[in-house]
């Protein structure tokens, strides 16, 4: 019994880090490379009103490299990040 409970604790955990990685976010494009198909974001933060900290810049590799050609350095956009071979890859890119 204890196994099973181990098992279903570990199935759920998984689940639901998966949900969270599929999680809308929201951010402002840095840098594009569309030779090489990757792509820099800044992070929209969250929290306090007048809080001028932006948030962390992070380089995606684009799981669909056409979806660059829609976008510019200085957009807003959403997007969606899953983690592939190691590298964080957007799964979903939308200009706001």
């Amino acid at each position: 019994m204890k196994t099973a409970n181990i098992v279903l604790v570990t199935v759920l955990t998984i689940i639901s880090s998966a949900a969270l990685a599929q999680q809308a976010l929201t951010g402002m494009i840095t840098k594009i490379d569309r030779i090489n198909g990757t792509i820099a974001i800044q992070q929209e933060q969250s929290g306090t009103v007048g809080a001028n900290t932006g948030g962390a810049t992070e380089e995606f590799k684009a799981q669909d490299r056409s979806s660059l050609n829609t976008v510019h350095v200085g957009d807003k956009v959403t997007y969606s990040t899953a983690e592939t071979g190691g590298m964080k890859t957007i799964t979903k890119l939308q200009k706001q």
